[in-house]
């Protein structure tokens, strides 16, 4: 394995943050955070992030999405350092084009969950995420791509190697209901978390944003109580919770919420621009 801090280090640009309040480094999830709800981003956010970035502070995405949905969003938005993606399952590096920590669930424990889930809840359908792209069952229905965009496989193939994410939906079960059987029935064996509408996601365990971003901070000499992070969904909660200053959207979920040092106003008022445009710069 390469030299994960030296990896780390070469492809954060710049010199040593300066100083701006001790804040070194912004995690911000992406949908529903800062992208407004038609996935626009706003004039006063991208100046707040470039700001931001012109200042010496690390600003890095986190986000449920796999590489190939997050980097181009990284260039929309003038990012272009290391990206959080996978819900924490996988460390990129956007410049270099490279990935930094990959942290996969093993064939073994998939293929036992996938059957467990497949007694408890005919009809589950899945898909799996990997540095190589997404490949899903043929009944699999995509959320945000075109469903012949995305290649298809029988359920062996697709548990055949580690998965970096893996996903499912079911045709009829609520999605509350159906992240409480995939917890029920992980024993502890892996991360259960929801984002987009109708799936469930998958990691191994101990992967979350949180996890993810203490690791990345860990390896640059980041403390904790240098860090503020934006979301709104409960795949943030442990990132929030981590953060020296964990900062949800009005728009997040209850749980967010409750968990968050402050709340923000929502995505589409630019909550997270209006709490960056406070710091000392």
């Amino acid at each position: 394995m390469p030299n994960v801090t030296k990896l780390i280090l070469c492809s954060m640009t710049g010199s040593s943050p300066k100083s701006n309040g001790h804040v070194r480094l912004v995690a911000s999830d992406l949908d529903g955070t800062l992208l407004r709800s038609d996935d626009s981003v706003s004039e006063r956010t991208l100046s707040a992030l470039a700001r931001t970035v012109e200042a010496g502070i690390h600003v890095v995405l986190v986000s449920a999405r796999s590489v190939d949905w997050l980097v181009p969003e990284a260039a929309r938005l003038g990012l272009g350092e290391i990206a959080i993606c996978n819900n924490g399952a996988l460390v990129y590096d956007v410049e270099g084009e490279r990935v930094l920590i990959h942290r996969p669930l093993e064939p073994e424990a998939a293929r036992e969950l996938v059957g467990r889930l497949r007694r408890a809840a005919p009809g589950v359908v899945f898909g799996c995420d990997r540095p190589s792209g997404f490949t899903a069952e043929p009944a699999y229905r995509p959320l945000h791509r075109p469903p012949d965009s995305i290649p298809r496989a029988d359920l062996p193939a697709l548990l055949a190697e580690p998965i970096t994410k893996l996903v499912l939906q079911h045709p009829d079960l609520p999605q509350a209901d159906l992240h409480r059987l995939v917890g029920e029935l992980g024993d502890g064996q892996i991360e259960a978390c929801y984002s987009g509408a109708g799936l469930v996601e998958i990691a191994a365990a101990g992967v979350t944003k949180g996890a993810a971003l203490a690791e990345l901070c860990a390896e640059l000499g980041i403390d904790r109580s240098e860090v503020i992070a934006f979301g709104d969904m409960l795949n943030d909660i442990s990132m929030l919770a981590w953060a020296g200053r964990g900062v949800a959207v009005a728009n997040a979920h209850a749980e967010v919420i409750a968990v968050a040092d402050e709340v923000t106003a929502s995505n589409d008022d630019d909550g997270v621009a209006l709490v960056l445009e406070r710091l000392s710069f």
